[in-house]
């Protein structure tokens, strides 16, 4: 199977509204081959409307979108449809529910800006099929109706047809949602593994200890605008975090990963819980 073509993508002084709503404000995002880029903050920082715009989602006031390294970069707008969809790929949180439909069949929706009109499936778009549902350990359930599948088992099907796309840019929106513990993990080591192998990923994620386990870059957004950005180190202090999310949030370095910890500080951390209560009774 062809291997995605390592590409870059850089959203330049993006101003972006809903409405006559200003929501982001002269923000720049950079998205590199082999590195994963986190955009995170509280909600309504413009994260996700962000990433949306980048992946022409959302509509732009001023700024431009760009493909490419710095000197041959063009701008996104002047790509069709299928050419941007060659190029980049996005997951994001509003997806149409499928109705009679198997996984394979919803997977194989990611193949489409690869395909003619009339056109069968290639051997190429089979092996990305497989490739995706066997990545999203989806394989075994290929054939069941998307309607018997649960929510976190959906965003899954919606990953893979992401994946089935053999883009060099990807952008995700939330991954772990609605996923159980197993499959959060899972999904951030394919983030990982996907940019070992030369994917631009960025990844919108409000839980900030993945964002510090994945990341190579962390971008903070607050009320629209960045606050910090760079090594995850730099960015996830407690300074930066308790200032933007207005509670205290300290940060440490976990010994064995050298990563960091974020350790939120709620009204009742410090309070010490009672002992419990032990019954000391002879059995009779």
């Amino acid at each position: 199977m062809r291997q995605p073509r390592a590409d870059e993508l850089h959203g330049d002084d993006l101003v972006l509204s809903y409405g006559r709503t200003e929501v982001v404000h002269g923000v720049s995002l950079h998205l590199e081959p082999g590195l994963v880029t986190a955009l995170i903050g509280p909600n309504g920082s413009g994260k996700s409307t962000a990433l949306r715009a980048l992946a022409r989602l959302h509509g732009i006031d001023s700024g431009t979108v760009r493909i490419g390294g710095h000197a041959d970069a063009k701008d996104a707008a002047s790509l069709s449809a299928k050419e941007f969809a060659r190029t980049v790929a996005m997951l994001s949180q509003s997806r149409p529910h499928p109705s009679g439909l198997e996984v394979r069949d919803v997977v194989a929706y990611g193949r489409h800006p690869h395909r003619s009109r009339f056109s069968g499936f290639s051997d190429d778009d089979r092996s990305a099929i497989a490739r995706a549902l066997e990545l999203t350990g989806l394989a075994e359930m290929a054939d069941r109706p998307v309607d018997e599948l649960s929510g976190g088992e959906l965003q899954r099907v919606w990953l893979a047809t992401s994946l089935a796309q053999s883009t060099g840019i990807l952008l995700l929106d939330e991954p772990t949602n609605h996923l159980d513990l197993r499959y959060q993990i899972e999904t951030l080591d394919l983030v990982r593994d996907l940019a070992d192998h030369g994917t631009a990923l960025g990844v919108v994620l409000h839980d900030l200890d993945h964002a510090a386990s994945v990341a190579d870059r962390v971008v903070l957004l607050h009320r629209g605008r960045v606050h910090a950005a760079g090594l995850p180190q730099d960015v996830l202090t407690g300074e930066n975090l308790t200032e933007v999310y207005g509670l205290r949030i300290d940060t440490v370095l976990d010994a064995d990963s050298g990563r960091v910890r974020v350790i939120p500080r709620g009204r009742h951390h410090e309070r010490p819980r009672p002992a419990p209560a032990l019954d000391i009774r002879a059995p009779a």
